[in-house]
């Protein structure tokens, strides 16, 4: 039983101070994952013109989470140039045994305006995200993830002119290949699949010493296709990192094998794959925004149809 750890780093905040405590962790419980990098400019300044960004939901507030120097990145102080900034600290995540992958170049452009973005803008933030990546790492990337789940089908179809193995961008219950308006895509998908600590939070008024109980009641029963959990630099690799550390025990206790995603993606027959509609617009519980969400499989509904 597989539960893939998918770390998401999009911050200074995160990648200075977040992904070093994070890495510490993982190698008290001999444990890896993969973490995705955003590689670009951190302009987490810029998202304070989002409605409610500043709010605090049951405590997981803008401040809290990013402090209050990342919030003048991009406004009052230029953002500070991740892939510069932090190439040793990435350099040193490979080298402790994690994979390591891409998010974006620019974490809250692409958020912001992947999905209303064109096919040139796009190709444009991907492409520069892969290059830094292969500058970084002298290697290309094998596996994008999208940050906030956000894609539109330009990207889509990147995740195959680009070349990775697999991706990780989107929300649903098992690997699939994806069909976006009847489109097929042929590198496959291993969504997130559990909750995360954030939309607990949010969405269900539970408290910070409820999180791990609660996730951890998601994981009682078996799936065969494995398990993946999106987790924050900014959040678990802080905050957090204690509720992290809770449920690496009660997972291991519960009889998952945690790794990187690539452990799931390793006992598959990629192109045996169910192929499954996905919405560009799909909703979770706590989240505002809408998102990137598997559907139901596809040759299933033309039998239904057809009947």
């Amino acid at each position: 039983m597989n539960l893939a750890l998918r770390i998401s780093v999009g911050t200074l905040r995160g990648l200075r101070e977040g992904v070093p405590n994070l890495v510490q962790l993982l190698r008290k419980h001999r444990v890896t994952a993969t973490f995705l990098f955003a590689l670009g400019r951190d302009l987490t300044g810029r998202a304070l013109k989002r409605p409610g960004f500043l709010g605090n939901p049951r405590g997981v507030s803008a401040v809290r989470r990013y402090g209050i120097k990342a919030l003048l990145y991009g406004t009052f102080w230029p953002g500070p140039d991740l892939g510069r900034r932090g190439a040793d600290v990435m350099h040193g995540v490979r080298d402790a045994g994690h994979e390591t992958g891409v998010q974006c170049w620019d974490r809250f452009r692409w958020e912001d305006g992947v999905a209303r973005a064109n096919a040139h803008w796009t190709e444009l933030q991907m492409r520069r995200a892969c290059e830094r990546y292969t500058d970084i790492f002298k290697m290309p990337p094998a596996i994008h993830g999208a940050s906030d789940w956000q894609m539109n089908i330009h990207a889509l179809r990147l995740t195959q002119r680009l070349g990775f193995d697999y991706c990780s961008d989107g929300r649903g219950k098992h690997p699939h290949l994806p069909v976006c308006n009847a489109e097929p895509i042929r590198c496959p998908q291993l969504p997130t699949t559990l909750p995360t600590i954030d939309e607990l939070f949010s969405a269900r008024g539970i408290t910070a010493d409820q999180l791990s109980a609660q996730l951890l009641q998601c994981t009682t029963t078996d799936a065969p296709a494995g398990h993946v959990f999106t987790l924050y630099a900014e959040l678990e690799g802080l905050r957090f990192a204690h509720v992290f550390e809770q449920l690496i025990v009660g997972w291991k206790a519960q009889g998952w094998d945690l790794g990187p995603v690539r452990r799931v993606y390793a006992a598959l027959e990629p192109m045996a794959l169910p192929r499954c509609s996905i919405s560009l617009k799909g909703l979770v519980p706590g989240r505002s925004r809408e998102l990137m969400v598997q559907g139901s499989e596809f040759l299933k509904n033309i039998e239904a149809v057809a009947a």
